[in-house]
C-alpha cells in the first residue's frame, strides 16, 4: 500500500501498479470505460502508454475501496521542464513525446506530469478526484520534483462552456491556471472511422458538434478525413 500521508476516505487504500502489478489489465479497463470511443484514438497513447505501465508503474495509482474494488486513479510521468511558463509543452500530445524522449534520453526530470485522473461515475460527488490530485502532489513531492504540471481536459465544455469543475478543482487544491491549450491532443482518422467510433453519419464536408467533444470535429469529404483537436488548459501545481 502506497503511504503518501493524504487522509483517505474511510475503508480505502491506496496502491501503485508497482505493487499491484496485476491491476494493470482492471486498471485499462476502468479507465476506458468512462470515455467515448473517439477519445481512445490519439496517436501518442497509443504509441506510448505501454511505457507508463512497464517503465513508471510507481506513477499508476488506484484508489481501492473496501472490496477492493477500483474507486478512481490517477496516472502520471516525470519529465523534464525549465519552470518557465514559455517551458510547458505545446500540449497532453507533446508532454507525452517529451516524457518518453527523456525515459529514452536519460534527461535528469524533475517534474511530475499528470496524464489523467479518472473517477468511477458512480461514485462523482464524493470528492474523489481530490484526492488523486492530493495524491499526484504527494507522489511527485516525496521524490524531490518541483511540480506538478496537468493539461488539464475541462469535461464539461461541452455541456457548460463557462464552467468546468476541473479546472476549479485544481485551482482550489493550489494549482495555477497557465494558459489554453487549443490542440492538446489530435485525433484523425477517416470518415469510416469516425462513422464507426461515434455511430453517427457524416453527409457532407463540415464541422460537427459530438457529445463529449470540447470542440467541432471537422469532416472533409474530399480528402476522407476527420480531424479533432481537443482543447485543455494548461495549470502547474508548484510543491515547494
Amino acid at each position: 500500500m502506497v503511504d503518501l500521508g493524504i487522509d483517505l476516505p474511510e475503508g480505502h487504500s491506496l496502491v501503485s501498479l508497482a505493487e499491484r502489478p496485476d491491476l494493470i489489465r482492471p486498471m485499462s479497463r476502468f479507465n476506458g470505460s468512462v470515455w467515448p470511443t473517439f477519445m481512445l484514438q490519439d496517436s501518442q497513447a497509443d504509441s506510448h502508454w505501454h511505457h507508463f505501465d512497464e517503465d513508471f508503474p510507481e506513477f499508476q495509482l488506484i484508489l481501492l475501496d473496501s472490496a477492493g474494488e477500483i474507486a478512481a486513479t490517477n496516472n502520471s510521468a516525470p519529465l523534464a521542464w525549465d519552470g518557465t511558463d514559455d517551458g510547458l509543452p505545446e500540449g497532453w500530445d507533446d508532454q507525452v513525446e517529451r516524457t518518453v524522449q527523456d525515459l529514452l534520453g536519460g534527461a535528469p526530470v524533475n517534474t511530475l506530469g499528470a496524464i489523467q485522473i479518472v473517477v468511477d461515475p458512480v461514485r462523482r460527488g464524493g470528492r474523489l478526484g481530490g484526492v488523486m490530485v492530493q495524491a499526484m502532489q504527494a507522489n511527485g513531492r516525496a521524490r524531490g520534483y518541483g511540480a506538478v504540471i496537468a493539461c488539464v481536459r475541462p469535461t464539461e465544455k461541452d455541456r457548460y462552456p463557462p464552467f468546468d469543475a476541473w479546472i476549479r478543482l485544481h485551482v482550489r487544491l493550489g494549482a495555477r491556471v497557465v494558459r489554453g491549450s487549443p490542440r492538446a491532443m489530435t485525433i484523425r482518422g477517416s470518415i469510416a472511422d469516425w462513422e464507426g467510433w461515434t455511430g453517427d453519419i457524416f453527409p457532407g464536408t463540415g464541422d460537427y458538434i459530438l457529445p463529449f467533444a470540447a470542440a467541432p470535429i471537422h469532416i472533409d469529404r474530399e480528402a476522407d478525413e476527420g480531424i479533432y483537436y481537443d482543447p485543455n488548459v494548461w495549470v502547474v501545481h508548484p510543491l515547494a
